[in-house]
């Protein structure tokens, strides 16, 4: 496989420190590291970004998630696995990146479950966390970067 080209975030200059400093943003609003990296290894699952499925899944294994959580991701609400606030806040990764899915994009029963385990700030993390990770599928997916390399 290659390429179609270099990463966007990448070409442009001005657009890899932007992007890195909501990345960070998102990592410093009290939710557990763990947590964010089942998130982004969530929505990159349901977007097919195989190169953010291949470096979330080590950098979850990095932040010390066991191999039978990171293979029960795609399947999260069948698996014992996680604890209530993770359920909730994968739930709320998948209502947020499947946004046309239903007519209500991000139903309250969701939110509610989310804000019933996390406060503000951890919530604006999270969506944070959310919305970087759909941006980087949609630059990674679009211009075919491969799995396991590196930019």
């Amino acid at each position: 496989m290659q390429a179609r080209m270099s990463n966007p975030a990448t070409v442009l200059p001005e657009a890899l420190p932007a992007v890195l400093a909501l990345l960070k943003a998102a990592r410093n609003g009290g939710v557990p590291q763990p947590t964010l990296e089942l998130v982004h290894l969530r929505a990159s699952q349901i977007n097919g970004c195989s190169y953010c499925v291949v470096g979330g899944a080590q950098s979850a294994r990095k932040a010390g998630e066991s191999d039978e959580r990171l293979f029960a991701v795609a399947a999260w609400r069948e698996a014992p696995c996680f604890t209530d606030a993770e359920r909730a806040a994968l739930a709320l990764t998948e209502a947020a990146t499947r946004l046309a899915d239903r007519e209500d994009a991000v139903p309250d029963a969701v939110w509610d479950e989310a804000a019933k385990h996390y406060d503000e700030k951890q919530l604006a993390s999270l969506v944070l966390m959310i919305g970087v990770t759909n941006l980087f599928n949609r630059l990674n997916a679009t211009t075919r970067q491969v799995a396991g390399a590196t930019w």
